[in-house]
């Protein structure tokens, strides 16, 4: 019997053809993937505020324009009033989960804190949930063509415009996804 394959660690690709709303056009980076399901966060959905809100809502002295103006990101349907930070390494924070050795996430407020005074992580992004699946509903997904994946790639992770993010994890691969069809990987 073949072992599962495991995309932790990758972008995960909406195809043009997904029609659900919370991910159509989206890249997820997968944070988790195992037997018992997958928890990624969506990196190119901006939910129209900026992180300097956040802080105010949590109490938090901000002394860095720069971070205020950071973008806060719709991480998924799940928990959305629960905030995650993808970030590069760096810090001890308290609720820090490595997901390799380029990237980790933390979901607690020193991270938040050291940000707003410019001692947190070099890189990061903020979002507010995150996508979540089920025992095998994210390899039945898979299967379905639902998703492409493409390695981690820091530059479309921080780097790149938000609005070309879509396309750029595509491009990782050698994939212009606007060309792709409905019948992508349907032999």
């Amino acid at each position: 019997m073949n072992e599962p394959t495991y995309f932790n660690n990758q972008f995960i690709i909406a195809m043009p053809t997904l029609a659900d709303p919370t991910f159509s056009h989206t890249v997820t980076f997968l944070c988790q993937h195992n037997k018992d399901g997958a928890l990624g966060i969506v990196i190119n959905r901006p939910v129209g505020m900026k992180l300097g809100e956040i802080f105010s809502q949590m109490n938090i002295p901000v002394s860095s324009t720069s971070a205020a103006d950071a973008p806060v990101f719709a991480g998924g349907p799940v928990q959305q009033e629960r905030g995650f930070v993808l970030h590069t390494p760096g810090g001890d924070w308290s609720a820090t989960m490595a997901i390799s050795d380029a990237i980790s996430l933390t979901t607690s407020r020193d991270v938040l804190e050291a940000i707003a005074i410019d001692e947190g992580p070099k890189h990061y992004l903020v979002a507010l949930g995150y996508a979540g699946w089920g025992q095998g509903q994210l390899e039945r997904e898979m299967m379905d063509n639902a998703w492409l994946t493409s390695p981690f790639g820091q530059r479309v992770l921080f780097d790149t415009p938000i609005n070309q993010r879509w396309s750029a994890a595509a491009e990782q691969i050698g994939i212009d996804i606007s060309k792709l069809t409905a019948m992508a990987g349907h032999g």
